[in-house]
């Protein structure tokens, strides 16, 4: 085993299965798709590292363990449609692509949009559209079975809520720092949802979130 394939077993094996990360499909997943190729140049090191990665524009890759735990919550199904919003470097669509049909990608900087995709036509993956746009207040009518939020909200994101089939999963980072959660949003009907606290965590907040009313003095 090379040094690069030690440090990814060390990856899943230190950080990411004591996370709970349990579902064997995923672990294979995160050995095929090499995460070093998705990292800013020079920084291939820090690839399986347990840390967030910048890319600039204020944003970053989430840690290994945070990427494959979100997938094990969402539970992606082959013939699941997801909406990623924010394509960072491109790396959580790529692993999306692998478990679903078809992954829309939406990112509001233009520079990260058009890394995301070059990154992942280079490994010729070929049912991601990359977009760019911002979808922090919904993306349009179509509805979605996956919606995965790559940057923290500081309350639910009603718009995108709106934006999920019945029985459709959303991934969000929610509340103001430093006192976020990560919870899991499943649509159970038309205007029912069933809303489960996954663990706590802190990230960077996604550009143009709705934001509750402020109590001033």
């Amino acid at each position: 085993m090379n040094n690069r394939e030690q440090a990814r077993f060390n990856m899943v094996e230190q950080q990411i299965r004591p996370w709970c990360v349990l579902d064997l499909h995923l672990l294979d997943l995160l050995s095929k798709v090499k995460r070093e190729q998705f990292v800013p140049p020079g920084m291939e090191v820090l690839a399986f590292m347990d840390l967030e990665i910048p890319l600039g524009h204020g944003v970053s890759m989430w840690q290994p363990k945070m990427e494959a735990r979100a997938l094990q919550e969402l539970d992606v199904q082959p013939s699941d449609h997801v909406l990623e919003v924010g394509s960072g470097s491109g790396y959580l669509a790529a692993l999306l692509s692998h478990l679903a049909t078809h992954v829309t990608s939406v990112e509001i900087v233009p520079e990260l949009s058009e890394y995301a995709a070059r990154k992942l036509t280079s490994q010729n993956i070929e049912n991601v559209s990359v977009v760019v746009g911002d979808a922090a207040n919904g993306w349009g009518s179509e509805q979605y079975d996956v919606i995965v939020l790559t940057g923290s909200v500081p309350m639910e994101p009603q718009a995108l809520l709106k934006n999920l089939r019945i029985g459709g999963r959303l991934f969000a980072v929610v509340g103001d720092a430093p006192a976020m959660q990560a919870k899991l949003i499943t649509r159970t009907g038309q205007e029912t949802y069933k809303r489960e606290t996954l663990f706590e965590t802190s990230m960077a907040p996604l550009q143009n979130a709705p934001q509750p009313e402020r109590f001033v003095f």
